[in-house]
């Protein structure tokens, strides 16, 4: 496995395991320097949503790194109030055009909006039809969400982005979610921060000469989970990737296994708030 490794979606598009999220980053010359040096050092996934108001600035880096859009990986989502059938395709127009490209490699509904996820579902199936986005997925679904759209869907969910982390493992989700076919994304894999002061990763860390972040996203690796790290710090962005010379043993894998408390950081999918 290395940084260009990918996962193989059910319509055998390949999805980088490793990518870049760029949640909170609003400043436009910080986002695009941080979108920049990622390119750079070799990310090749840029995770991004109309919720962050950085779509401009994601496209505007892309196009300035000179590598070709067919070799980078782009995820938007639609936001909440703009979820349902029609307002989906409107809301999709409007990213589209911000990023100024052509097509999208993967289009999410951000949240499951209890009366309109289906219906938001329906419409990014349509738009996989009509080649504008090359894999259809959804973010913070729970399987009683994702068993409604498996119900009624053409086209099965190939990712489901959700918070998953050392302290929020969700495995009986992602147990369900290859079952189905359908790959995994950790948004927020360092549970923002909150999991790399726990004694056993870091311990794990100093056996093997790496930081409690690299253990941390080399573990969801070895789970088969991709990973979107948001960093705007060229360190970091550095330091993420630095997870390809070494694997956990399965005695460690085991000791991070017991580290989960079920434990968010986010809002749970069931009771979320717009106002978040």
């Amino acid at each position: 496995m290395n940084l260009q490794s990918t996962k193989l979606l059910t319509n055998g598009v390949e999805m980088p395991r490793l990518g870049l999220g760029v949640y909170k980053m609003t400043e436009r010359d910080e986002t695009m320097q941080a979108i920049d040096h990622a390119l750079k050092v070799g990310y090749r996934a840029i995770d991004t949503a109309s919720l962050y108001g950085n779509e401009v600035e994601v496209g505007e880096a892309i196009r300035y790194s000179g590598i070709k859009r067919e070799d980078i990986f782009v995820t938007t989502k639609v936001w909440n109030n703009d979820q349902g059938y029609d307002a989906t395709l409107r809301a999709f127009e409007v990213s589209l055009k911000k990023l100024n490209m052509d097509y999208l490699d993967l289009y999410l509904t951000h949240w499951a909006v209890p009366e309109s996820f289906e219906e938001t579902y329906r419409a990014i199936e349509r738009l996989y039809d009509e080649k504008l986005i090359r894999a259809t997925g959804v973010s913070n679904h729970h399987e009683h969400h994702l068993q409604k759209l498996l119900a009624k869907a053409n086209i099965a969910p190939m990712v489901n982005q959700v918070e998953v982390h050392p302290y929020l493992q969700q495995d009986a989700l992602k147990t369900y979610c290859t079952e189905h076919g359908i790959a995994v994304t950790a948004w927020s894999p360092l549970g923002r921060g909150n999991v790399l002061d726990h004694a056993t990763i870091i311990e794990i860390g100093q056996e093997i000469g790496k930081t409690a972040a690299q253990v941390v996203l080399r573990w969801h690796l070895q789970n088969n989970t991709i990973i979107i790290p948001k960093s705007v710090t060229p360190s970091r962005i550095e330091e993420n990737v630095q997870i390809f010379d070494f694997e956990l043993t399965q005695a460690q894998m085991t000791q991070l296994a017991s580290v989960n408390r079920n434990e968010r950081i986010g809002q749970d999918p069931d009771n979320f708030k717009f106002d978040f």
